[in-house]
């Protein structure tokens, strides 16, 4: 996969590999994970595997959008991921964004944010970021506002019952 990689202050955000397997499991495993993006069914080392394969990676050959491994600078710690997704049932590119719980509130999910933000309107040349989040999740709410996300309106995806808030930014 040759697709670039940036860097926060306090961030090293690479582009996900299938080695990444084990941070993948222990992520999408997480109560916060299932509660508010849902069970994927990855619950071994070679289901995360093939999820990263056939979800991340062939998302970047099919769009050039790429999920980031985020991986903290003083000590190597992987401690979630942000990307770019051309989600079905949204109209535009989104962003998402995932920690493990024990780095909320550290301010890394809006570092690499921000970064990714100027890296989709320098790189990508994108105007516009979109956003999903159920409506009970008030963190992610809070954070896509604070990075300049508005809400638009409530939305669904196909095959999903899930009612989601959609949210979008204009990048200047």
């Amino acid at each position: 996969m040759n697709t670039i990689s940036f860097e926060t202050d306090r961030l090293f955000c690479q582009p996900i590999q299938k080695s990444d397997a084990f941070f993948i499991l222990e992520l999408m495993n997480t109560e916060d994970w299932l509660a508010n993006i849902g069970d994927r069914n990855v619950h071994t080392q070679y289901q995360a595997q093939a999820y990263i394969q056939h979800k991340m990676i062939s998302q970047f050959e099919v769009s050039g959008y790429v999920t980031f491994i985020l991986t903290r600078k003083t000590d190597t710690i992987k401690i979630g991921t942000v990307g770019l997704y051309n989600r079905e049932g949204i109209d535009g590119i989104d962003i998402g964004f995932a920690l493990l719980p024990e780095h909320y509130g550290k301010g890394y999910a809006f570092e690499a944010c921000q970064q990714l933000l100027k890296l989709a309107k320098e790189k990508f040349k994108l105007q516009t970021i979109k956003a999903i989040t159920l409506p009970s999740n008030k963190p992610s709410q809070k954070l896509l506002e604070r990075l300049g996300f508005s809400f638009i309106k409530e939305t669904q995806l196909p095959n999903d019952p899930d009612v989601l808030l959609l949210y979008v930014t204009t990048l200047n």
